[in-house]
């Protein structure tokens, strides 16, 4: 997936991920979420099980959703 495609797919998995855990973040937050999200969990499971899930648009999405949602609970943990 090229930079651009990441950066959409991010950004909309980063914002379901916002929506999903009821947080208040801004775009930019929400690309970044996703993208991160998406590398996280990539690495976790690529590493622990050797599955790897970005493997389509689709998967991208899913796993830059569950990554952005682990990202917004550390940060929630952190702050308290």
């Amino acid at each position: 997936m090229g930079w651009i495609g990441a950066i959409i797919i991010g950004g909309i998995a980063g914002w379901l991920a916002e929506q999903f855990m009821k947080s208040n973040m801004g775009i930019l937050a929400n690309i970044v979420l996703g993208i991160i999200g998406a590398a996280l969990f990539n690495f976790i499971f690529g590493s622990v099980l050797g599955l790897y899930a970005a493997s389509s648009t689709i998967s991208y999405l899913i796993a830059g959703f569950i990554g952005a949602c682990v990202l917004i609970a550390i940060a929630r943990m952190v702050r308290r």
